[in-house]
Formats: C-alpha cells, structure tokens, sequence
C-alpha cells in the first residue's frame, strides 16, 4: 500500500498550517507524496502563516485570486489540477486536505476513475465529503496523537490513551459487532488484520484514534463485547488476532 503515488492537494483556505507536518506524516503512512500542492490567494495577510511551512515541506504554492468577495476561488484552481493530474496517469490516488464540502464531486470522480481517494480536514467538514473519500482523518487526532505508541498488553488498563473527538457508544459497538459478525468464518472468529480496512468501507472516517486509542485491538477490549485470541503464525515473533462476540 505505501508504494501508491499520491497527489496531495491542500486547500489552505480551509485548513490550519500549524498541523501541516502531521498531515504529511500521515499521508505518508498511505503512500508517497509525489505531487504537493497548495490553493490560496497568496496576496491575503491571513495567510502569511503558511509561507514558511511552505519551503519547509516543499509544497508549492499556487496562486489563485478572489475575483469574487466572498467566494474560495482556489476551490476551481484545485479542481482543475486534480482533472490534469488525473489525465496525465502520473499518480496512484489523491490526498485532499479541505474542510469544505465543495470537493464532494471532485472525490467522487477521482473515485469513479480507480483512484484511492484520502481526506484529511476538522471535525465540521460536512458529512458528504467525508462519504466521497475511500478514507477520511481528521486533524484534531493528528495532533492529539504525536505521542510515541505505546505496546498494548493484556494487563493495559482498557482506557482511552488520549483525549478522544468521539465515545465509545452503542453506535459504535453496533458498528464493531456487524463488521465482525460480516467477516466471521463459520466458527465466529474475524481476522483483525481485515477488521480495520472492512470497516472503512462503512465509514470512511473510522480511526481508532478518535476514540482516544492508538490502534485497533485497544478500542476493541475497551468494549468488553469481544473475545480476543492471540494466533502464533510460522514465523513465532508475529501473531495473528482474531476477535469474537461473546
């Protein structure tokens, strides 16, 4: 998976430049940025806080004027280059970073063209958009979870490791208890290693760390629905988790 080439393209009108790094950092766990590029009119003095992440990170900007008062001109600008990018075949996918509902299409087609679509905004980006992207983060988590990951053992205590967007409720568990249920063998058991990425085909914006834990298998015992059996594979240094429902 981290062999796709990506087109990251940043809306800056609608994102903060001070999680900038998490972002490529998490863009990075999906694949290599090949293509990094950010929309604004550069004339604005409220975006003078960008300028320097800008060389730091080796975005390049583009430049698009308002020629309308209160319209996101650089909407169009990012639009256009995705179309071109998509054409010229140089890339794998897509990595959109807006809180604006306004690329919904533009998710979808790139979509409908066999790209893997990622969306990074805040917690108030409209559903729609969320829905478009085969996976959606969201910047609050990013930066709440620069922290080294910790190992998870059977004697951690099952609570949330850091301040969670969301909780762990019955919605949740019901979600959990489906997906389980959906890729159990004819004994119940459900590989954990495709528990995560079913999931997200339900709901883009899944991510353990929402609920406040790093990974999966931690969200999953915080529940106490669930049955975890840790599966020696032949090489004795990785095992294989399969989860069921009590």
């Amino acid at each position: 998976m981290n062999d796709l080439r990506l087109a990251v393209l940043i809306d800056a009108d609608n994102v903060p430049y001070a999680s900038i790094r998490e972002m490529l950092e998490e863009v990075s766990k999906n694949g290599t940025p090949t293509i990094k590029r950010i929309y604004a009119d550069w004339t604005k003095p409220t975006l003078t806080g960008w300028k320097s992440v800008l060389l730091e990170h080796a975005i390049t900007p583009i430049q698009q004027y308002s020629y309308t008062v209160g319209k996101n001109s650089s909407d169009s600008a990012l639009i256009i280059d995705a179309m071109d990018i998509l054409y010229s075949e140089r890339v794998d996918g897509f990595c959109i970073v807006s809180s604006d509902s306004d690329f919904t299409r533009l998710a979808t087609r790139l979509r409908e063209a066999g790209m893997k679509v990622i969306g990074i905004g805040e917690k108030k980006t409209p559903k729609p958009f969320i829905t478009a992207c085969d996976k959606f983060l969201y910047i609050e988590i990013l930066k709440a979870n620069t922290k080294p990951n910790k190992e998870y053992t059977k004697k951690s205590p099952a609570k949330p490791e850091s301040s969670p967007l969301n909780k762990v409720d019955n919605e949740l568990i019901e979600l959990l208890s489906e997906s389980v249920n959906d890729l159990a063998d004819e004994s119940g058991w459900a590989f954990l290693g495709e528990l995560g990425n079913f999931i997200l085909r339900k709901k883009p914006d899944f991510d353990a760390r929402n609920y406040g834990f790093q990974k999966l298998l931690p969200l999953i015992k915080s529940t106490n629905k669930f049955i975890i059996d840790e599966r020696e594979a032949a090489n004795k240094n990785i095992k294989h988790i399969y989860v069921k429902l009590k």
